[in-house]
């Protein structure tokens, strides 16, 4: 990964594509599920989601060599209904879980006019945005959420403890342009951000974190330096009340349709997935739907805007112009991504790709 300019390095979707499926194949991971973990997590950084992209590799790959994450196998139907089923992900890695139950509920979907699937002991699933265009390019509604039963970083409205995590939301929603890819976590910012905010030495935009004693602050460092603080649900300080209650029915969704969760002894990083596809044609129709989404969509742009003010802008607007902009001009990574995947690339002899010309 070379670069002779001061310009921000880009490098070749295909390649860092490439270049990422060669390292977890050589980590000991199964074929398939390689090429597909690679491809998640390309995917966000091509939306624009620099924390959860392929910045979650070298933490992958760590997870792997300590096998605290299952290199092949399949997951365990623990109950099964004709719109509905529970998995045990056996800790297999979560972009490969969440693809595969997707697919399975389209098919129900297809059947059923919805299906669900909840997902138990998965692995971390990456970027939520990154799954949804694959449901609304067929027609269909996707949500997907995810919560992690082993940490606790966001504090109750009112509390100074954390108890649960930033707990995402996304939901893809086809329109006759573009689709609209919600993907929002229900604490004022994740996790990721949190930290990477940290470890540059950055102050957060805003007082988005509480450190030990309740006191609002901007400091990322608040969430793990001792004696730590939490971040705030959404809405913050003053309208925390709503994240507290979306944070609790990711939990619901997720770890209470599984059965598995806070209420269980811990086992490491990873994940408790709920994933929902709706088909349209089995309610009101595909035509019908989009009409309702097309309408709002030209309502929220044509409003007007504050002085000074950007145009309004969909949920996933950027990160579809950002993909198509990344894919001609290539790929451009958080600068603390390459350092951390050259001591890996080294490990297992994978060449690191070359950047674009």
């Amino acid at each position: 990964m070379n670069s002779s300019s001061d310009a921000p390095t880009r490098y070749p979707a295909d390649a860092l594509r490439e270049f990422a499926r060669a390292l977890l194949e050589r980590a000991g991971v199964r074929a398939d599920i390689a090429t597909d973990v690679a491809a998640i997590l390309l995917d966000g950084d091509l939306l624009g989601h620099t924390t959860h992209g392929l910045a979650l590799l070298a933490p992958y790959l760590d997870e792997l060599a300590n096998d605290r994450m299952t290199k092949s196998g399949e997951p365990e139907v623990l109950n099964r209904r004709p719109a509905a089923e529970s998995w045990d992900g056996k800790r297999l890695p979560g972009p490969w879980l969440t693809l595969r139950a997707l697919e399975r509920a389209t098919a129900m979907a297809r059947v059923c006019g919805t299906g669900s699937i909840v997902i138990r002991r998965s692995h971390h699933i990456a970027c939520l945005a990154a799954y949804l265009k694959r449901a609304t390019d067929a027609g269909l509604v996707a949500v997907v959420e995810s919560s992690d039963p082993t940490v606790v970083a966001v504090a109750p409205h009112g509390g100074l403890k954390p108890f649960i995590t930033p707990n995402p939301i996304a939901a893809g929603l086809p329109t006759s342009g573009d689709p609209i890819l919600i993907d929002v976590s229900t604490s004022i910012t994740s996790m990721g951000y949190a930290i990477q905010q940290m470890k540059a030495s950055k102050q957060l935009p805003g007082p988005w974190l509480i450190d030990h004693l309740g006191n609002a602050t901007r400091d990322p460092g608040a969430l793990l330096n001792e004696p730590k603080g939490a971040l705030l649900p959404l809405g913050g300080l003053d309208a925390g009340h709503k994240g507290f209650a979306l944070g609790l029915l990711v939990e619901a969704m997720t770890a209470g349709l599984a059965g598995y969760g806070r209420a269980d002894p811990p086992a490491g990083w990873g994940g408790t997935v709920f994933v929902q596809v709706c088909d349209p044609e089995a309610f009101g129709g595909l035509p019908a739907f989009k009409r309702q989404m097309d309408f709002l969509a030209a309502s929220a742009r044509n409003t007007p805007v504050r002085t000074g003010g950007e145009n309004v802008r969909l949920p996933g607007e950027r990160g579809l112009q950002r993909y198509r902009e990344q894919l001609v001009d290539g790929v451009l990574l958080y600068p603390t991504i390459v350092p951390a995947l050259t001591v890996w690339a080294k490990k297992y002899d994978v060449a690191l790709p070359d950047a674009s010309s």
